[in-house]
């Protein structure tokens, strides 16, 4: 018989950065908990476009050592802003994202829907702006390396 206070049920967090196709339905089941009645998930997949053109793919690259030091860092902080949250799995795709492919989720359980919306906003949001993962986009013609407006190098170099 499981009890309210599941001692099984430890906080976890799961980070998983390849190249892999990211699954809406595994990273959730990672952080389902019973004793939680809420999980809320990012899905941040590849558009078609940017500024006017045609996107036919985005590739990404990541110094995988740093990052995942980066993202425990994020999990961390929303440990702290949001002590109800549970568990935490973020996951980001390197390599070939095709259009309409997910690159990254983040997917957060709490036992309520505010702290777990909050955290997961928070994450994807921090994951932006500090954690080492690039991204390029492919178009027709040409590609481009692009940073996230939200990345702290890349307004410090400005």
């Amino acid at each position: 018989m499981e009890t309210v206070n599941d001692s099984e049920d430890k906080p976890k967090d799961f980070i998983k950065l390849n190249c892999e196709k990211l699954s809406a339905d595994e990273i959730s089941a990672l952080v389902i908990s019973p004793c939680c009645g809420a999980v809320a998930l990012f899905v941040g997949t590849t558009r078609n476009n940017f500024e006017g053109r045609k996107v036919i793919q985005l590739e990404y690259e990541a110094y995988e050592p740093m990052a995942e030091v980066e993202i425990k860092k994020i999990c961390t902080d929303i440990r702290l802003k949001w002590p109800s949250v549970k568990h935490i799995a973020i996951h980001h795709r390197l390599g070939t994202v095709p259009i309409s492919e997910a690159s990254v989720m983040v997917a957060v359980s709490a036992p309520h829907r505010a702290e777990s919306l909050e955290a997961v906003q928070y994450g994807i949001n921090a994951l932006k702006a500090a954690v080492p993962i690039w991204k390029k986009e492919v178009y027709e013609d040409e590609s481009a390396w692009k940073e996230n407006k939200e990345c702290f190098w890349a307004k410090t170099e400005k």
